[in-house]
């Protein structure tokens, strides 16, 4: 009878054993549980046969135990150390965050390939060849800044965008060694009120200028030959005042301003010709220190 009762205890626990055996790949030894089944089987079988119900139970869980570590301790399934699936041996981020997504070689997922995994990634969907900063978004596209005659002032801070090569410049990018023309700057006859698209010239220089808050600027008045040179005089520094008070009324600093006239002093071309006097008849700023 006793036979039959071990016969009975050791045959339920090698069934369990071959049925766990089953739900597990690979060799069954691999598997502690399977080990911790067989070593329940023996012990439970052994201590069973005493006829001792109590003996065979502690039999079984000593087996278990015992089976358990022993498999344990000859394991040969391959080290993962980080956990992602992939082995060591073949793992080339071994030290992978646990539970994060890896490739076939271990290494985290980067979806849009722009360097930032897809676990950190704010924006995965960056196109491709895209620079981006460290959360994985775009980085501000830099303005391309134009510098058309290549004198070291930008276009959009030019007030003279078109100077000669090699000549030195001042701070507003003109030449620095003659006075800037105010060119389609005109005046009524006799008179130093603005005519023609005299405005349009001179909001632009206001734009310009009140870039420069710390830079002085002296417009100058020229008028041509005819008429006496006293009134002459008087009426270029009228011209050169008319156009002061127009740049301060867009904004540009009172203080960064002043006017002289010239009269008919400093002529361009010769006024012996309609178009020579039409010439001398102008406007200039330069800088000031």
């Amino acid at each position: 009878m006793d036979v039959l009762r071990s016969s009975k205890f050791f045959l339920t626990a090698l069934a369990l054993f071959l049925l766990g055996g089953c739900a597990t790949s690979g060799p069954w030894y691999d598997d502690w549980r399977n080990c911790a089944m067989a070593g329940a089987a023996a012990g439970g079988a052994i201590a069973g046969a005493a006829d001792d119900s109590d003996a065979a139970i502690g039999g079984a869980v000593g087996g278990a135990i015992i089976g358990g570590l022993i498999c344990a301790a000859t394991d040969q399934s391959p080290a993962d150390s980080d956990g992602d699936g992939v082995p060591d041996e073949q793992d080339q981020c071994p030290a992978t965050p646990l539970g994060a997504k890896v490739d076939a070689v271990g290494c985290e997922l980067d979806s849009d390939g722009d360097g930032v995994v897809d676990r950190l990634d704010q924006c995965p969907n960056t196109p491709r060849g895209t620079k981006v900063d460290k959360r994985g978004c775009p980085l501000p596209v830099a303005a391309v800044v134009m510098d058309s005659d290549k004198d070291g002032v930008p276009d959009d801070r030019d007030f003279c965008p078109d100077s000669e090569p090699g000549v030195t410049v001042n701070e507003i990018g003109c030449d620095s060694t003659r006075p800037t023309l105010l060119r389609g700057v005109n005046f009524e006859t006799n008179s130093a009120n603005l005519t023609g698209n005299s405005d349009d010239i001179l909001n632009d220089a206001a734009d310009r200028l009140k870039l420069y808050p710390d830079v002085k600027i002296e417009i100058v008045g020229h008028t041509d030959s005819r008429g006496a040179e006293a009134y002459n005089k008087d009426l270029s520094m009228r011209r050169a005042k008319s156009v002061q008070d127009y740049l301060i009324s867009k904004g540009v600093k009172p203080s960064n301003l002043k006017s002289i006239g010239l009269g008919e002093e400093y002529p361009l071309v010769s006024n012996d010709t309609a178009d020579g006097r039409r010439q001398n008849r102008r406007v200039e700023i330069r800088v000031i220190q």
